[in-house]
């Protein structure tokens, strides 16, 4: 039972919680790509200054969350949101916009935004140094060992603070957006301009308003996504460097150009990468045990340090069986 328990804290929780991480920012991927038609890979790194900003704010007022009971940072989280969707939009007025207006091929906007991916790490590097930053000051990271009522069971599930945040506010934001975007006037004008931009901007759709909002939405899920990650491991200046890669495979896997599809997507990617390197020997054990096995001392699939391969081996898989993803793509 022990081995069922471990598990459960090193897969199942584990696989949640990157699958989340991985979720929000395969939507904001998505949306970046239904509605401006170009793949983002600056992303990452406005998941890294969205975190880092939040650092700030939380050395600044490192009270606020013990007052009522939070972790500070999670407080101070929507403030950093709003700064980091006002940098996303000034970020596309200043490099994408021009480029849009003068009708270049997608892939000038991709190189485009590989270089706003190096500017933000400068910046970053350049405000707040090389070294790993703890989002936890005057407050500590609360961890929840909860008994199972099991006999064999002596281990404890393992749950920390950040993780419930995470879970909570992800649900939370993925019912808004899936409200806002069947429910509201300008939710239905963003899934018109991605099914068809041409026809939307001939049927008086403000295609500017659009863009904006694609914007802060995408940037307020990354900094979401990159500050919860934070609070749970360490902040590093290279946060997106791991990331990056497993949000696209999450969004092509879930079906590029659908919300709902990159939540799926983040989730098998995220589960995939702990099944992956999950040391299995523990859990067959007490059946090595009772039958005289002989096993290994390690079953990982892949090693820790090859759990960046995972993700696009899934990638392959689902692609070869479904090439559009797991759900269709081009509908938000």
């Amino acid at each position: 039972m022990n081995e069922l328990v471990f598990f459960i804290n090193k897969v199942m929780i584990s696989g949640a919680v990157i699958g989340a991480i991985y979720a929000m920012g395969a939507i904001g991927i998505t949306l970046v790509f239904s509605i401006l038609r170009f793949a983002h890979f600056a992303h990452g790194d406005l998941m890294t200054t969205g975190a880092f900003l939040t650092f700030f704010l939380t050395a600044m007022f490192p009270a606020a969350g013990p007052a009522i009971g939070l972790p500070t940072a999670f407080v101070m989280l929507p403030i950093a949101m709003v700064i980091t969707s006002l940098l996303a939009v000034s970020i596309d007025k200043a490099f994408y916009k021009p480029l849009r207006e003068h009708n270049v091929k997608p892939i000038v906007i991709v190189m485009a935004s590989i270089g706003v991916t190096f500017m933000l790490q400068g910046l970053v590097r350049l405000f707040f140094g090389t070294g790993s930053r703890n989002l936890y000051i005057d407050d500590r990271k609360e961890i929840f060992r909860l008994d199972l009522p099991f006999e064999l069971a002596s281990r404890k599930l393992v749950i920390t603070e950040p993780q419930i945040l995470l879970f909570v506010f992800m649900i939370i934001a993925v019912v808004a957006l899936h409200l806002f975007l069947t429910k509201s006037r300008l939710g239905k004008a963003m899934r018109a301009m991605s099914d068809n931009a041409d026809l939307a901007r001939v049927s008086g759709i403000n295609v500017n308003t659009v863009v904006i909002v694609t914007w802060v939405i995408a940037g307020s899920l990354a900094t979401a996504a990159g500050t919860l990650l934070s609070l749970d491991v360490a902040l590093k200046p290279d946060l997106s460097f791991n990331i990056l890669l497993p949000i696209f495979a999450a969004a092509i896997v879930g079906g590029v150009g659908h919300v709902y599809g990159a939540v799926i997507g983040g989730f098998v990617v995220g589960f995939a990468e702990s099944l992956a390197v999950f040391n299995w020997a523990i859990l067959l054990r007490p059946m090595a045990e009772k039958w005289g096995w002989d096993l290994p001392a390690n079953l990982a699939l892949v090693p820790t340090e090859y759990k960046i391969t995972v993700p696009f081996f899934i990638l392959i898989a689902i692609l070869v069986m479904r090439p559009t993803g797991i759900l269709k793509g081009k509908v938000l």
